[in-house]
């Protein structure tokens, strides 16, 4: 069997986008047992509820859904463990003494594989006020008039 290369998105968490401000991002593995990585291999999971917990200095990924595997027996997973995150000990003692300070978390940004290996990308995120929130959107619907008129000129101009 050929080996995999690149990467490929499994599911990605929109949401945190809007209701985070994203301080900083972090690459990290996921310890998973085989059931978990056939589930994800057909593409389904889901990142919504999803934060990262330190513990004992370790890195704990809770309420990420792994749907159980529709071929498995009674070595399936259940769907909603906690899966341990491999980072580096001086990212855990960073990522925890930031996650700390008043308002700030830490939360799962996508899942994917990368190179056949899976792959979590995580966030040093403070929330957002429901003001910027809002601010948030008009500027993205500005940017998107901007564009739509941009290529009606370039469509004029072309004609």
């Amino acid at each position: 069997m050929a080996k995999e290369t690149g990467r490929k998105l499994i599911a990605q968490n929109k949401k945190a986008r809007h209701d985070y401000h994203i301080m900083d991002t972090y690459e990290c593995g996921l310890v998973l047992t085989g059931t978990e990585v056939k589930s994800l291999r057909q593409g389904r999971a889901s990142l919504v509820d999803g934060f990262v917990q330190i513990d004992g200095h370790e890195a704990w990924l809770h309420n990420v859904h792994v749907p159980e595997y529709s071929q498995g027996t009674w070595t399936n997973h259940s769907a909603r463990r906690k899966r341990k995150l491999l980072l580096h000990r001086a990212e855990i003692d960073k990522l925890e003494s930031k996650s700390q300070e008043t308002g700030h978390t830490i939360v799962p940004l996508s899942l994917y594989f990368k190179d056949g290996r899976a792959k979590v990308e995580i966030a040093l995120a403070r929330g957002k006020k429901e003001y910027d929130k809002r601010q948030t959107l008009r500027e993205k619907q500005d940017r998107r008039e901007a564009e739509r008129t941009m290529s009606a000129v370039r469509r004029r101009q072309r004609a």
